[in-house]
């Protein structure tokens, strides 16, 4: 699958699921362990879980190799593996204390209305 039709499968699975504030970061020029990375939020432990087992779902009825999923336990943040695209879910708390918006340099998340 093209990284583009990946990202959008993604950002589809989040939507979906009413995850809130989807962000895309490209990493291509910054990071060599992914390309891209999307970082979502979910109003809860329960919302956050079943959106990650939503984008796994539909990652593998696509035949998209998932290489793994950590965060499930405790479901404050959940990062899905997907090689070329990183997939971080998370509760409001968590992402504004971890800021990764800001550590990765995205600076507008008007810029991001391209998704």
């Amino acid at each position: 699958m093209a990284k583009s039709s990946l990202k959008k499968l993604c950002i589809k699975s989040l939507e979906e699921l009413k995850a809130k504030d989807i962000v895309c970061i490209d990493l291509k020029a910054i990071s060599s362990f992914a390309d891209e990375m999307i970082i979502a939020s979910g109003t809860s432990t329960r919302h956050i879980k079943s959106i990650s087992n939503r984008v796994v779902q539909d990652l593998k009825k696509n035949n998209i190799l998932v290489l793994g999923v950590e965060g499930q336990d405790t479901s404050d943040w959940i990062l899905i593996d997907c090689g070329d695209l990183v997939i971080n879910i998370m509760n409001d708390e968590t992402r504004v204390y971890y800021d990764l918006e800001t550590l990765w340099g995205y600076e507008d998340a008007a810029l991001n209305s391209n998704l």
